[in-house]
Formats: C-alpha cells, sequence, structure tokens
C-alpha cells in the first residue's frame, strides 16, 4: 500500500485528477488516507473489505452480518472527511450475488459515491463479469446514485476483456495501472482498455479523457521507476507492438499501413513503425531495404543477394528487436548483403563492400 507521506506529495503536485488514498476498513487507516488527501484538490479515500464466503471464513473470520456493519461503520467514517468516497468489496466476483446486492446498498447508504468491483483473483470470465455490474446497477436501490467501477486481474488471461465487459454492464471506472503492473500476472493494462475503446468505437461507443500519445513514455517511466521490463510482444507499448517481420505483412506495410496496423504508432506515442529483417522477411521488403540502403540491383544480383540472406538468417535466427530507425537489421545481416560479390560489382557505392555498416 501506498504510504500516506507519498500520497501528501501527490496531492500537492496534482491540479486536474482525483487523488485517492486507500485504506483499509480500520477506523486509524481511514484517518490517516483522509488527512493524506486534504492538500489535493479534488481528494477521494478508498476503503475496501472482503466479501466472498473464502475470505470471511479464512482470512477475516467474520460473518456476513458484521461485514455489514463493518461497511456502515467505515464507510460514513470517509464520508464524515470527505464528500468523495469510494468502496470496494474484496472478491466481488466470488461473493453470492444477493450477498453483494446488501454490501453495496449499504456502502450506498452510508456515503458512499462510487462502487468499485474487483475480480480480485481473476476468476470471471467476460459474460458473466457484465451481467453481475448489470445486475448490481438494475437490482441495488439508490445504484444510480453512485458510480461504478472495475478492477480486473489477469490470472486467466481476462482481464482487459472482463474490464470492457464492465463498461458494458454499466461501468463507468476503472481502476488499472499502466502496463498492467499488479499483484502475480497483473491488472487489465490501461493502455489496451484505452486504444480497445478508441479503435473499437463503432461497437463500444465510450470514450475516456486520457490523452493515448503519452500512453507509451508512461509506460517506461513506469517501467523504469518499478524495474519493472515490458515484454516485448506487450499490446500497445511493448517493443514489438508496431514491428513486422513476415514477408507478407511487410509487403502490405509498405503499400498501405492499414492492411496490418489497426492504430497508427503516433496515436500512442511511438516514433513510428518498424519493418523487422528476419528470416521472414521477403523480397518486398529486402529490395525497399537495399533501396534505402543505396542498392539498385539486377534481376539475377538480387536473387543471389536475398537468398544469402535468408541463409544467413536461417543459421543465426535473427530476432524481432526493433530499433529506433523504421528498418532494423542485425550487424551480421547487413554484412551478408554488402559482401556479396553481385552486390559489389552493382553497386554504386563499392567502399561499402569493404566495411560492415
Amino acid at each position: 500500500m501506498v504510504t500516506s507521506e507519498a500520497v501528501v506529495a501527490v496531492a500537492k503536485q496534482v491540479k486536474r485528477a482525483t487523488v485517492a488514498g486507500l485504506a483499509r476498513a480500520i477506523t486509524a487507516d481511514i484517518d490517516r488516507a483522509g488527512e493524506a488527501v486534504r492538500h489535493a484538490q479534488k481528494g477521494r479515500i478508498h476503503t475496501f473489505v472482503s466479501t466472498s464466503p473464502i475470505h470471511l471464513a479464512h482470512q477475516m473470520k467474520k460473518t456476513e452480518d458484521e461485514v455489514i456493519e463493518i461497511i456502515a461503520r467505515t464507510v460514513a467514517q470517509a464520508r464524515n472527511l470527505i464528500d468523495d468516497v469510494e468502496w470496494s468489496a474484496m472478491d466481488a466476483t466470488r461473493t453470492p450475488l444477493e450477498f453483494l446486492k446488501r454490501c453495496v446498498e449499504t456502502a450506498i447508504k452510508a456515503g458512499a459515491t462510487t462502487i468499485n468491483l474487483p475480480d480480485t483473483v481473476g476468476y470471471a470470465v467476460p459474460d458473466e463479469h457484465e451481467k453481475m455490474f448489470r445486475d448490481i446497477i438494475t437490482q441495488v436501490p439508490g445504484a444510480d446514485k453512485a458510480i461504478f467501477s472495475a478492477h480486473c486481474h489477469n490470472d486467466l488471461g481476462t482481464a482487459v476483456a472482463n474490464s470492457l465487459a464492465a463498461v458494458r454492464g454499466g461501468a463507468r471506472q476503472w481502476n488499472v495501472p499502466s502496463t498492467a503492473r499488479a499483484e502475480r500476472a497483473g491488472n487489465a493494462a490501461l493502455e489496451e482498455i484505452v486504444m480497445a475503446l478508441r479503435t473499437r468505437a463503432d461497437v463500444m461507443p465510450y470514450h475516456t479523457e486520457i490523452e493515448t500519445t503519452h500512453l507509451a513514455r508512461a509506460s517506461r517511466i513506469v517501467s523504469a521507476a518499478a524495474n519493472f521490463p515490458v515484454q516485448y510482444n506487450k499490446a500497445i507499448v511493448g517493443k514489438n507492438a508496431f514491428a513486422h517481420e513476415s514477408g507478407i505483412h511487410q509487403d502490405g506495410m509498405l503499400k498501405n499501413a492499414e492492411t496490418y496496423e489497426i492504430m497508427t504508432p503516433a496515436s500512442v506515442g511511438i516514433k513510428e513503425t518498424t519493418l523487422v529483417m528476419g528470416k521472414h522477411s521477403g523480397r518486398a521488403a529486402f529490395k525497399d531495404k537495399l533501396r534505402e540502403l543505396g542498392y539498385e540491383l539486377g534481376d539475377n544480383a538480387f536473387q543471389e543477394a536475398f537468398q544469402r540472406f535468408k541463409d544467413l538468417a536461417d543459421r543465426k535466427s535473427m530476432s524481432m528487436t526493433p530499433i529506433s530507425s523504421r528498418w532494423s537489421m542485425t550487424k551480421s545481416a547487413r554484412w551478408a548483403i554488402v559482401s556479396s560479390w553481385s552486390i559489389c560489382r552493382s553497386s554504386p557505392r563499392p567502399a561499402a563492400c569493404t566495411n560492415a555498416i
């Protein structure tokens, strides 16, 4: 849990966003959270308690009635400190629906303005997650007075799908991190949800106020600060998210980027697409790369150079590791091109034949 000192520091700097202090359902914690967000222009106390049978039996050792009393008391305490109060039902997706309704109704009556229903262990699937939100929102008295929020873990790889399903069910907030960093397999990734809504507005007519061109930079900052590397094939912000090695894909990209990219790199703050020269690259991409290097080859010379490149790529098993330029190629692969006798004979830059690029 973030320290109160850290919350105070953020609260003093942030001007537009709401700053929340997270607190267990304990009197001292809620008081401390209230003190921390007192410095924010828009502050919030977020308190939570477990609601599932397994948590109540083994972790809290409380009855359902005792949990209801805790919710009423702690939410009211938070509301006496600040007008903006969020309440979470930890392990909501493994909580019987009727008891979950009682918990939500109690929290709203006590003053909660946001209700968060977390999939704490990544157990839900999209259809049931959507239904849970819809049932709670349509069946709990006073639900129209609160904003509903989703918080999805990724243990089964369904966190983003569940988050989008929650929106269809009526949720209008997510608790999500950049780059999916969180417990175990992580949470739904902020950048994936935002870009899914933006890209598929035809079937999900919702929008956020997120400035998407900052997504890649935010991911890098979080990754560096947390010493948490981002996987290369991570959607939206991974190094390979806009990299293409397949010959068929590269051919399409050279003709029209929309053939294989459903969003532009610039839209998420990445400079440009990378076409990676590797064992799967085709003739169209290879020819384009030669042209970029200043070489124009006849048919026979081109076929020989291409075969030498493919042989080397197979031996080296060149991987997709894009760099900042539009084209990426390993040093040994570039050497294979310029050391080819056919290229030397035809090249307008014969001096390049004696040195690696």
